[in-house]
Order: structure tokens, then sequence, then C-alpha cells
């Protein structure tokens, strides 16, 4: 039955309840709580390490970036149209004051929540234009990550450290089959590799498909034709629950320290 459903949302367009309806509540709730964390984060860096100057932004406005893409090379950072354009990840910007006073990108955190079929399953919603499904068509939604990702990579163009961590929420970041019971006991298989449920793979792009739930901070540098190049790779985590304080904190403090350490600012070098 798991097998028919699943080749049925390969092929069928699920109609009914919209993108906001879906996914909103849960993640604004689960942005918020990134937020929320970012600052904790930002209060345990000042506490930790007091002889660092810490400062933590909401946004990043696109002419700064540009400032910055400019300064390594004349032929960049030469184009914008809104003047007032800026970013602003879910968990904003943590930054530190190097020992040449200048601000340095400690943590960058996004949390996005997609697919809420877990949820609906557990408790017996039946979910499309019919309301006659368990699951529901992956949307599209965490696409725009990548604009954000891109424009921190910007500003970051000269670092040798990336320290951006994607959080990832819900039944559409799946990496292993899941068993899901209906109120009744009936049992539901969420299927990882389903194209119809997922949608981590649209997202691996920003780390070069690297291992997921790994701390990828760290630049990695590979050689082209005698020519070493830089990557800068996003740490991406993902559950299919929710993530707690507990679980998220300690990411986001070794991501930190990690950028702390390439920067030459804490003694474990």
């Amino acid at each position: 039955m798991a097998k028919k459903q699943t080749d049925r949302l390969r092929t069928e367009k699920v109609r009914g309840q919209g993108p906001k309806e879906i996914f909103g509540e849960n993640a604004q709730i689960h942005d918020k709580s990134v937020n929320s964390f970012s600052k904790a984060v930002f209060e345990t860096l000042k506490n930790d390490f007091p002889n660092l100057e810490f400062r933590f932004r909401d946004k990043i406005k696109k002419k700064e970036i540009n400032e910055k893409l400019n300064s390594v090379d004349a032929r960049l950072g030469v184009t914008v149209f809104v003047g007032n354009a800026s970013i602003k990840p879910d968990g904003g910007i943590i930054e530190v004051k190097d020992n040449g006073d200048k601000w340095r990108v400690v943590l960058v955190c996004e949390a996005k929540h997609q697919g809420k079929d877990i949820e609906n399953i557990t408790k017996g919603i039946l979910v499309g234009k019919n309301s006659n499904q368990d699951l529901m068509v992956a949307g599209n939604a965490i696409e725009r990550s990548h604009k954000n990702i891109n424009e921190i990579r910007n500003l970051m163009i000269d670092e040798k450290h990336f320290p951006y961590i994607l959080f990832l929420q819900g039944s559409n970041f799946l990496t292993e089959p899941i068993a899901v019971l209906r109120p009744d006991g009936t049992e539901v298989i969420l299927k990882h590799d389903a194209g119809s449920l997922n949608r981590i793979d649209r997202l691996t792009s920003a780390n070069y498909s690297l291992p997921i739930n790994q701390n990828s901070c760290a630049n990695i540098f590979i050689t082209i034709d005698g020519k070493a190049v830089m990557l800068q790779a996003v740490s991406i985590y993902t559950k299919s629950t929710e993530w707690t304080v507990e679980e998220m904190l300690p990411i986001m403090m070794d991501v930190s320290t990690t950028s702390l350490r390439i920067l030459g600012l804490t003694e474990n070098k």
C-alpha cells in the first residue's frame, strides 16, 4: 500500500492546502527558535571569551557585501539596483573583532521547516484535494535559502572558514526511511528517497554533497590544473522531528569555536 501511495505521489500534483497553511506556523516557530538560540550562543561566547569583543546583527546590507567583494578584486561588487537591499538570516550573524580591529563572521544560522506528514499521520489527518492521502507533495520554499548562502559566501570570499549552519526539520528532509503510526495503529512508511517527498538534495549543492550532520566550517582546498581552489561548504543538520535547544546549541557552539580557532583568536590553534 505504501509503495502504491509513493508511486502515485510521484506523478500526481496534489492540491488543497497551500504552503502558508502547511508550513507557515511551524516554520515561523522554528525560525524564531534559531534566532533566540543564536543570541544565547552570542551571550555564551562573550562569557567564555571575555578577552574578545563580539557583536550580533540581524541583517547585512547588499551594499556592504559589494564593498567587500570590490575590496578583494575591482571587478567584483559593482552591480546593485536596490540600494537598501539586505539579507536577513533566520539566526542573525555573530561576529568577532580580530587582532586588527576588523569584524569577522563567527556564526550564521538558518532554520527551515518543511513537511508536516509525520504530524498529520500521527493525528490521523488526511491531506490533498479530496482529503484522502497520507502525504503531501513537497514544496520548493526552501530553495530561497540559496540566496542568503551565496551572499554570505560573497561577504566571506577571502576567509578560510564558512560558519554557516542550515538546520532542517520536517518530513521533506529525511535521510532514512521511517515508519509512522496512524491513531488506529496502521503503519505508514515515509521513504527518504522518494522524489515527491524529499527536498534535501536541493540543498546539498550548498555543501558540495558532503556528509550531512557534520561541522563543515573549515574550508576545503582542492587542486585543479595545478591551482588551488577554495570551497566554502554549508554545515547541514537535519531531523524529521523538532530540534531542541539541547541539540542545537552544542552544534552552534562547535561551529563558532571552530571559527575562532581558524581566525587564530583562541589558544587551541
